[in-house]
């Protein structure tokens, strides 16, 4: 499975949102409607689910859905070279 997949499954089990509703460009706050509750969810379940370590200040910059896949890429990336 993906990490886009992965990612979607994600927030479609936290935030009560449609599958349609999660394109790339969709924000977190304003377009899917998350709360910061949901936020530290969403980060705890991508830490949880793709066995990473996510820096709070680069979570903190994630503002859409792609910056969110992005981000996990990146740390799948770390650790694969921290390996």
């Amino acid at each position: 499975m993906s990490v886009d997949t992965k990612v979607k499954d994600i927030l479609l089990e936290i935030l009560d949102i449609k599958e349609e509703d999660i394109v790339p460009t969709a924000t977190f706050i304003d377009d899917l409607g998350a709360t910061s509750i949901d936020l530290v969810e969403i980060f705890t379940a991508f830490e949880n689910t793709f066995n990473v370590r996510i820096d709070s200040q680069a979570g903190g910059k994630v503002k859409t859905v792609q910056d969110a896949i992005d981000l996990v890429q990146a740390a799948l990336t770390q650790k694969g070279a921290a390996s």
